[in-house]
């Protein structure tokens, strides 16, 4: 699955910061689920692990909303999916939703 769901502005111009998500696979006892985020200065591939295909799934998309979270573009304001300051889609763990903003506040 992809999907160039958020973007930044850079020097007055928007540019796509694609995320992908691989489809969970079973690797010996346990399951991984890796993930890309495109970011302007280069791609980033990360592995979430699980004890099953949900939990591997759900553990990626929560990295995946900390590392948007986190960022500096979030940080500077410039990252945002559908409007500024209304959150990416992406749940986080607990101890970070005081981060989320906009529809994320809401609904994770």
């Amino acid at each position: 699955m992809r999907a160039a769901f958020s973007s930044s502005r850079i020097s007055d111009r928007e540019i796509a910061i694609p995320v992908t998500i691989f489809a969970p696979k079973h690797e010996g006892d346990a399951w991984s689920c890796s993930y890309e985020i495109d970011w302007p200065e280069g791609k980033e591939t990360t592995t979430a692990w699980g004890f099953d295909s949900v939990q591997a799934l759900v553990v990626a998309l929560q990295m995946i909303g900390a590392e948007l979270y986190s960022s500096s573009y979030h940080k500077s304001g410039k990252l945002m999916l559908e409007a500024p300051g209304n959150g990416y889609g992406f749940p986080v763990v607990s101890s970070l939703r005081d981060m989320l903003e906009g529809d994320d506040a809401k609904v994770f």
